[in-house]
């Protein structure tokens, strides 16, 4: 590895910072070019659920599952990175769904525990309807997403990155190699760059002639007042998804990446926020603050894209709609990837070159 490696990450939000910070422990010379701020676009849309929840194949979960243990790993390295691993309430799927989810990662190892109506009631009193069976998993958390972003790219420059505020003009080629990025008109030469933009990554990469597959659906997220503390953890239940932020806001949406904004964004928000008042006991003076409507950057499959990019040199790509969860892990496997050509076998999966048909 050369401590001198100048790399270029473009983007600011969960997925760019924990890059940044990673390469720039590493010993890497960085520089962060985002033109949004610290947060980017989704990050600050997200509903932070860190987890290795259903749906996925075990291939993923392994990924999940790793990053999960590095989240834990970087609170101890980054101060002040807001974490709580507060855990999850999962009914949202009928009874033989949960069942089967519960049988199959309790087999991969997740610590799922399976629960009634009066365990369901002592872990999160205040849900006016319980369920008959629920499933909880302790070791979920969730990270407020900004402060986590800011933490990290804050630990960074303190050890030598550079933040640099500006749209992307271009990758700039040299030999079929990026040698740098026009900024505002201003070209910034490094030794690599890494497209780490999320829902921008795709105009970004085309300059270089590369096609990101990623689509990117809106979720919308209703965000409560400042309140009382109502909630222990995260609930997902039947009709929405909430929990409770460090600063006393109940935020939730109708699916933890926030559901469909429809044709009148603040009508379904107010709507979703008559659902989740009417859920919680004492919300009597909950009121409602805004809505948030993210767009997920989400490659076409599903699933991650962390990889160097096939026929040209210098150009790394690191897109996923579970950048929270996934963050801590994809910053250090894409920094050795980087810096010392070793990809780490949870990624063998997630190469940009799978779409190459």
């Amino acid at each position: 590895m050369s401590s001198a490696k100048h790399v270029i990450v473009i983007g600011a939000g969960i997925i760019g910072a924990s890059i940044a910070w990673h390469l720039t422990k590493a010993g890497a010379r960085v520089t962060v070019v985002s033109e949004s701020g610290a947060g980017g676009i989704a990050t600050p849309n997200s509903f932070a659920w860190i987890n290795a929840s259903w749906g996925n194949p075990e291939v993923y979960f392994r990924l999940r599952i790793r990053a999960m243990a590095e989240w834990r790993r970087l609170a101890k390295d980054v101060p002040g990175l807001p974490l709580a691993w507060c855990g999850g309430l999962c009914f949202d799927l009928p009874p033989d769904r949960l069942e089967a989810y519960a049988a199959e990662h309790s087999s991969w190892g997740y610590g799922i525990e399976r629960v009634g109506r009066e365990q369901a009631a002592r872990i999160e009193p205040n849900l006016v309807e319980l369920p008959d069976f629920a499933l909880y998993v302790a070791e979920e958390g969730v990270a407020e997403p900004v402060t986590a972003t800011k933490a990290l790219l804050a630990d960074a420059e303190r050890h030598g990155a550079r933040i640099v505020m500006g749209t992307v003009d271009k990758l700039v080629l040299s030999n079929g190699k990026v040698t740098g990025v026009a900024v505002a008109g201003e070209i910034i030469t490094a030794d690599e760059a890494v497209i780490a933009a999320g829902a921008g990554g795709p105009v970004i990469a085309a300059t270089a002639s590369i096609k990101l597959p990623i689509e990117t659906p809106p979720g919308l997220i209703v965000h409560s007042r400042p309140y009382k503390k109502l909630l222990n953890g995260l609930v997902l239940a039947e009709r929405l998804h909430m929990r409770q932020t460090a600063e006393g806001r109940i935020i939730a949406g109708s699916d933890f990446g926030g559901g469909d904004p429809g044709e009148y964004p603040e009508a379904t928000a107010r709507e979703l926020f008559r659902t989740m008042k009417a859920m919680l006991r004492g919300a009597e003076g909950l009121e409602f603050d805004f809505h948030t409507v993210g767009y997920r950057p989400t490659p076409i499959d599903g699933f991650p894209i962390v990889s160097r990019a096939d026929g040209v040199g210098g150009l790394y790509i690191a897109v996923t709609h579970s950048g929270i969860t996934l963050a801590p892990a994809i910053g250090l496997f894409a920094a050795r990837e980087i810096l010392d050509g070793e990809r780490d076998a949870l990624l063998a999966p997630y190469a940009l070159s799978r779409f190459a048909q």
